[in-house]
């Protein structure tokens, strides 16, 4: 959610969106096409001929390879683009302990008094 809130470039979030949507598009079509494809060649190896029923099962078995390229190779891109965001945006914050040797205005001229911890900082 972090990588979303950040101001980056907008064409990757365009990107993700998009392909959120097809796929949440493209998986029912898919599995409904598969099924249909696969009940016509049952159909057709116990109705009719054996060729169509070959055609379709070649069909169904190229809907699924098609889709699962298209799936594993959109996935694997969005994985390299927020490893990528996640290897460039990090944003750390080192904590230093109050000592007792230090006098309490030099802590608050380091701004420790005043430091808030925000979600998006790692604490070292």
């Amino acid at each position: 959610l972090q990588w979303l809130r950040n101001p980056g470039p907008q064409h990757e979030k365009r990107t993700l969106f998009g392909d959120m949507v097809c796929f949440l598009f493209i998986t029912p079509l898919a599995t409904i096409s598969g099924w249909l494809c696969l009940r016509g060649a049952v159909d057709h190896l116990h109705f009719s001929s054996r060729l169509e029923a070959v055609g379709l099962i070649a069909l169904t078995v190229a809907l699924f390879t098609i889709y699962l390229f298209w799936t594993l190779v959109s996935f694997r891109y969005h994985c390299r683009l927020y490893n990528e965001w996640r290897r460039t945006n990090q944003r750390v914050i080192l904590l230093i302990p109050k000592s007792a040797n230090v006098p309490s205005n030099q802590q608050s001229l380091l701004g420790l008094q005043s430091l808030k911890r925000n979600s998006k900082e790692t604490i070292v």
